[in-house]
């Protein structure tokens, strides 16, 4: 099987090599398409170290904290991968998140402004028929960031941490998905049920709006990503 290195930009910050050397790897890992490629991706120590320009060492200690959070694993005698999960893997992240994504709408509907509300609706001002499918690729982003922000929004602190890591993981299955299956155009339908919801603070409705879309990801990777496996 062919196998592709990440590049990287130098780092020159004051912040921790392995600090900056984490965040950029996983910015990278993030951008990767690595649900529709099935290169895998190895990630060379030296080589990083290199293209870095820092030592290995905080290197190795920033794939060792990628890797506890699940976006590489270590094959012994090979080396470190970023991982693709399989899909039953991602239909159970994307069931966990529809938990705490609707726990979050609840508390939207509760403690909320008008104005943190009503900047969801601004966010889909620009995706308006036919504007939708000439700017996928920008709609994927702002689709990203719609769910971002509910759970930003929930205030619970300890709800937002947990999301922190799933969050990542979602915004790498959620931009392999949106364009299939006239996906974007259910998702756009939705988001608007939702903000409507939220808009009214109609808790029970707003709640299960956001845990049936999130499910409805769920089915659709059961469905059709055969690509998983």
């Amino acid at each position: 099987m062919s196998e592709a290195r990440l590049v990287v930009p130098p780092i020159d910050s004051l912040e921790t090599f392995k600090d900056k050397a984490y965040a950029a790897l996983r910015n990278v890992i993030v951008s990767l398409d690595i649900y529709r490629s099935r290169t895998d991706v190895r990630l060379d120590e030296r080589q990083l170290a290199q293209d870095f320009g820092i030592s290995r060492t905080p290197v190795r200690e920033a794939m060792a904290q990628l890797e506890r959070e699940g976006f590489v694993r270590s094959v012994p005698r090979r080396g470190v991968y970023v991982v693709r999960k399989t899909k039953k893997e991602v239909i159970e992240m994307i069931t966990a998140w529809a938990a705490l994504e609707s726990m979050a709408a609840r508390l939207i509907t509760e403690h909320a402004s008008d104005e943190d509300i009503a900047a969801l609706r601004r966010m889909f001002a620009t995706f308006e028929g036919d504007k939708l499918h000439a700017k996928l690729d920008e709609y994927s982003e702002v689709n990203i960031a719609f769910h971002q922000t509910i759970i930003e929004l929930s205030g619970n602190h300890v709800l937002i941490k947990l999301a922190e890591n799933l969050f990542t993981h979602m915004r790498m299955i959620r931009g392999a998905t949106i364009g299939e299956d006239d996906r974007a155009d259910r998702s756009i339908h939705d988001h608007m049920n939702i903000i409507q919801a939220l808009e009214a603070r109609e808790t029970e409705r707003a709640e299960a709006l956001v845990r049936q879309h999130a499910l409805g990801l769920a089915e659709h990777v059961r469905r059709h990503a055969n690509y998983l496996d």
